[in-house]
């Protein structure tokens, strides 16, 4: 992952490990479906990307 990702949350964290949730929480999503534009070029974003792409659809952003 390089630039921009667009991150949506299509899994509900209830249920889930609280660091999962917390996570989830810090990438900006805080409801279902909801969407958030990030720079993955940043190792802490990109980390917390994969740490719960189970919960994620992650798409690449142009421009």
């Amino acid at each position: 992952m390089a630039g921009k990702v667009k991150v949506t949350l299509i899994e509900s964290p209830i249920g889930k490990k609280p660091d999962h949730r917390a996570t989830v929480r810090a990438l900006g999503l805080r409801k279902m479906w909801r969407t958030n534009i990030l720079d993955a070029s940043n190792p802490a974003v990109a980390g917390m990307i994969r740490k719960v792409s189970y919960m994620l659809k992650v798409e690449e952003v142009n421009g």
